[in-house]
């Protein structure tokens, strides 16, 4: 793996410290090498040899040489009274969740302009790129997607994208989101060289899988071209440590077709009644006039069990992992990633 920027922590406080850190082992969003510290003498003699690109640290254990010390960018972990003699950094309140601490962190280092974290690309393992699609209405489609994600989170790094015009994602999860992709579609467009800094910042987890707030307009999703798909797609390969990304895939994407050919595997939900067959029956005619035989190979029919659930929320996501839907999930990775 190639030297990464490091994202330094340091607290006093040896159980905040350590849960942070234990927090930290698991995010695959964040474009970092990430160091704990408990003390401010072995942070120092650690600055001394390595370029640090961003540091947290707690007002405690800030000093006068750590001031001076070659930082790209430093942030403050306030309890909540800010030390007039830090007043010129920015501060995070630290007893709030590990989650909303990163992302304050990677939205303040985004904004700063500080490093050139994009520069630095990942040796690894190939990504499992999931589609999931169907041109027929009404099969659990993002159902499955949301199932099958929470459980490969149990055991592998996963990010959940939602492709779709109307996902209905603020009323699904009974939350307000202050960024979506639509977001960084636009930072995409603009060519920032911290569009994977951006994207950590954004990035929610629910039952270890992580998703990206899908947008709130439809014309984001038909306005996106497919290079542009392909590009952040891209990105993403290339500058996380993600190992498997879902997108959740819907008519609206223009030129479905490419998207679909990034994709290393696609689960089609479908259904038996003779209109959605005539529909999957256009489909794979289409992908045959247009020479695209690879999507058709890569194509997996599926006919997922029916999930009812009144609640929303996490309660809802729970419900999936644990109903007939999540056993059928599980039943398949194991015949297909696992014995496979």
């Amino acid at each position: 793996m190639s030297e990464r920027n490091i994202f330094a922590v340091c607290d006093l406080d040896v159980d905040y410290a350590y849960h942070f850190m234990e927090y930290l082992s698991k995010k695959k969003n964040i474009p970092f090498e990430v160091r704990v510290f408990t003390s401010a003498v072995s942070f120092q003699e650690y600055v001394k040899e390595h370029p640090v690109e961003l540091l947290l640290i707690s007002e405690k254990a800030m000093n006068s040489e750590i001031r001076q010390a070659k930082i790209g960018q430093i942030l403050i972990l306030s309890d909540g009274v800010s030390a007039r003699r830090y007043e010129e950094y920015p501060s995070i309140y630290k007893y709030q969740s590990s989650n909303q601490v990163i992302r304050e962190a990677l939205e303040h280092y985004g904004e700063s302009g500080a490093g050139t974290v994009q520069s630095l690309k990942l040796e690894k393992k190939k990504m499992e790129v999931i589609g999931v699609y169907s041109p027929v209405g009404r099969t659990m489609k993002t159902t499955f997607a949301l199932t099958l994600g929470q459980i490969l989170a149990k055991k592998r790094a996963c990010l959940y994208l939602n492709l779709e015009a109307y996902s209905g994602f603020e009323y699904l999860m009974e939350r307000k989101f202050e960024q979506t992709l639509g977001d960084l579609l636009y930072y995409l467009r603009l060519g920032s060289d911290q569009l994977v800094t951006k994207m950590g910042s954004m990035v929610q987890s629910i039952n270890n899988l992580d998703y990206l707030p899908p947008v709130l307009s439809m014309e984001d999703i038909q306005s996106t071209t497919a290079e542009e798909w392909i590009r952040l797609l891209q990105q993403i390969i290339d500058y996380s440590n993600y190992d498997v990304i879902i997108l959740d895939l819907g008519d609206s994407v223009s030129q479905l077709y490419q998207l679909l050919e990034q994709c290393t595997r696609i689960y089609m939900p479908i259904r038996a009644d003779p209109v959605s067959q005539a529909k999957i029956q256009q489909f794979e005619h289409t992908l045959q006039v247009w020479e695209k035989q690879a999507v058709l190979d890569r194509i997996r029919k599926i006919k997922p069990p029916y999930h009812r659930s009144t609640r929303s929320g996490t309660g809802y996501m729970d419900d999936l992992v644990w109903s007939e839907l999540g056993d059928y999930v599980r039943e398949m990775i194991r015949k297909e990633w696992e014995d496979g």
